[in-house]
C-alpha cells in the first residue's frame, strides 16, 4: 500500500527556517512565515522534512487515494521558494496574473523572492485557497 511521505510532523519550525543556507531565504522564510500565520490564523507545522503547512484537510479521489495536507503552505528550497496552494481552483490563475514575478506548475508557485510579488495578492491567494479547499473537502 501506498505511504505518503509528507505527514504533519512535531519537527521545529523555526529550528528549520534556522537551518535554511542563504540569508535571504531565511530572511523571506520568516516574512513568508509570518504572513501566513497572521493570514490563515492557524499554527505553522512541519509537514515532511521541508514543507512548513497551516491547517490541514482530509482528501478523498475518485481513485480511493486519500491523506491529509497542509491547506496552504511554503518551503524556502536551494532554488526557488514554493507555495503551496489548492489545485484545481480557477480564481488561483486569475489572482496569479497580478501576483508578480512567478512561475508555477500544477500544485506549486514558485518565487526567488519575497520583493518580487504583491503580499496583498499573496493573503488573497492564502485566503481563497483555504476557501475553495474547504468547500471541496468538507470536514465531517
Amino acid at each position: 500500500m501506498y505511504e505518503l511521505k509528507t505527514k504533519e510532523n512535531d519537527a521545529s519550525v523555526i529550528e528549520f527556517i534556522e537551518n535554511v543556507e542563504n540569508p535571504k531565504k531565511r530572511e523571506d522564510a520568516y516574512q513568508l512565515l509570518d504572513l501566513f500565520t497572521e493570514t490563515t490564523g492557524y499554527q505553522a507545522k512541519m509537514w515532511g522534512p521541508s514543507i512548513i503547512g497551516f491547517g490541514a484537510y482530509h482528501y478523498k479521489y475518485d481513485s480511493g487515494h486519500e491523506g491529509d495536507a497542509p491547506l496552504v503552505g511554503f518551503s524556502p528550497r536551494k532554488a526557488k521558494i514554493s507555495l503551496y496552494f489548492a489545485t484545481g481552483d480557477t480564481k488561483r490563475e486569475e489572482l496569479l496574473k497580478k501576483f508578480g514575478k512567478h512561475t508555477s506548475g500544477k500544485a506549486c508557485v514558485y518565487i526567488n523572492k519575497v520583493a518580487d510579488i504583491d503580499v496583498k495578492i499573496l493573503k488573497e491567494l492564502i485566503n481563497q485557497s483555504i476557501t475553495f479547499l474547504k468547500e471541496k473537502y468538507p470536514a465531517k
